[in-house]
């Protein structure tokens, strides 16, 4: 693997939110960072907070051609690539009794598939080098049932959660690691941005500061964990829930009922 100074990193949903963060946390760290999102005129405005240091690449993670285009042009820009972070995904409001054909499907092809097409483009680059990291974000709520009416895009998470594991037993031979990393509430404009709109994740209770979960993507690359939680809460919390005799009374109390 490349030393901090020489390390090049793709960023999905680089535009806003965790992505940006962490493409400043990284290349403040100094690596070179190639930002990755649909909006061209807001990777530029984030390309010039960071400086030569990143390239900006617009691009739909839900086509194939377009993970493929992002790895050529990083490496054209680059030279190779280190690190591949799968952030970009989209939530949902939506209680599971009500859900769409049609719903289930673009949470599937945004947060599942988009990740799967991802690694699938990097990994012949990773393989001629003997090395490489991918790393996806995930969510608590990919862990447990924190919020019904998040519900498909937890079980989109959930799915994520356990392909990106298999992957990682599948590639760990080859020394190319996945990682997973599992954010809480981040004050972002996610919950805003849902299909079906949703509340201001940056006026809840708890939520956490993107710079935060920036840090531990960026710990995530340079120490190469393969799983962490944006909070040490985080982990017994889980820990609790599937450890719990009775999983129904539990989730008859706090954090599960409100």
């Amino acid at each position: 693997m490349s030393t901090p100074r020489d390390r090049v990193v793709v960023v999905t949903g680089a535009s806003a939110g965790i992505g940006e963060a962490a493409a400043i946390e990284l290349a403040a760290r100094g690596a070179r960072v190639a930002l990755v999102a649909r909006r061209a005129d807001a990777l530029e405005s984030v390309r010039a907070k960071i400086g030569e240091r990143a390239i900006a690449i617009a691009a739909d993670v839900t086509r194939r051609d377009d993970h493929a285009r992002v790895v050529e042009r990083t490496i054209a820009a680059f030279g190779h690539v280190d690190a591949y972070v799968n952030n970009a995904g989209r939530g949902i409001t939506r209680k599971p009794s009500e859900l769409t054909d049609g719903e289930v499907d673009e949470m599937i092809l945004v947060n599942v598939k988009s990740v799967l097409y991802g690694v699938q483009a990097v990994l012949p680059h990773f393989r001629s080098r003997g090395a490489g990291h991918v790393v996806n974000v995930s969510s608590l709520l990919g862990r447990v049932p924190l919020a019904p009416f998040r519900s498909a895009y937890a079980a989109s998470k959930a799915a994520m959660n356990l392909l990106s594991a298999s992957l990682r037993a599948e590639l760990r031979p080859e020394k190319i690691l996945v990682s997973i990393v599992h954010p809480g509430v981040v004050q972002t404009d996610f919950g805003l941005n849902s299909i079906h709109g949703g509340l201001d994740n940056r006026t809840m209770p708890g939520s956490q500061p993107a710079a935060e979960v920036a840090k531990v993507i960026a710990d995530v690359i340079e120490h190469r964990k393969a799983e962490a939680y944006t909070r040490p809460e985080y982990r017994g919390l889980i820990a609790g829930y599937y450890a719990a005799d009775d999983v129904g009374e539990l989730e008859t109390k706090p954090p599960y009922a409100r």
